[in-house]
């Protein structure tokens, strides 16, 4: 009884492959999906697309959404019919790392938008005044999908480290301060600061909360707990 949402990069996956695995889900009976232009190959600067596959993540888009009005790839499917895909994708209050500026990085995402996007869901932030600014940015420039907001709660000291240097986002100062005060609980100041968060966000009245989990629950369901 609960959607999934598959996410679909475009490395290491030609347009037919991709096709292939979208006809799978319109049979199985999957609508909902994640674009995404997905990661550099280990070690290198730039990324590199899959022999007959998309560089941009509006290309996959773009292919979804001509799926939705029948459009495909492969010639053999007789009789084509529409699919019905909710087509995500990503984007990011502090600017993709690749991206020179905040400004040009919303020009990309409104292209992925007007390729067929219906909501967009944010990278990890931990100042909600990012969030906010951010959705100002893409409203003044058109876009007028969704903007959903993706939490992360801090979990070790490791993360005061990792998280900045891998996804290029900013630690508040009065957020590392509390971590570093209480090294043995960063766990619980992770857990309540993603609560404080939360209920901002609730409160400003975003669409609905996306939390980052890696695949460790017990600090979301304590915060999910906590604020519905």
């Amino acid at each position: 009884g609960i959607d999934v949402v598959p996410h679909l990069i475009c490395g290491g996956f030609s347009a037919d492959e991709t096709e292939d695995a979208l006809i799978e889900m319109n049979f199985l009976g999957i609508d909902n999906v994640l674009a995404l232009r997905g990661d550099n190959v280990r070690g290198e600067h730039a990324f590199r697309p899959h022999p007959g596959g998309h560089l941009h993540a509006s290309e996959l888009v773009a292919q979804i959404a001509g799926m939705n009005r029948g459009e495909y790839l492969s010639g053999e499917v007789e009789h084509p019919a529409p699919t019905d895909f909710c087509i995500g994708v990503a984007g990011y209050p502090e600017k993709h790392a690749e991206a020179p500026n905040l400004q040009t990085d919303i020009e990309y995402l409104k292209q992925k938008v007007d390729a067929g996007a219906h909501y967009i869901v944010t990278q990890m932030f931990f100042d909600n005044a990012k969030y906010f600014d951010f959705v100002r940015r893409c409203r003044e420039a058109g876009i007028t999908v969704p903007i959903i907001p993706g939490i992360k709660p801090l979990s070790t000291l490791r993360h005061l480290e990792i998280l900045p240097e891998t996804f290029g986002v900013k630690l508040p100062e009065e957020l590392v301060r509390e971590v570093k005060a209480h090294p043995d609980g960063v766990r619980e100041v992770g857990t309540e600061w993603a609560i404080a968060q939360s209920r901002e966000l609730m409160a400003a009245g975003v669409p609905v909360l996306h939390y980052y989990t890696m695949s460790r629950t017990t600090n979301i369901q304590k915060i999910v707990k906590a604020v519905f």
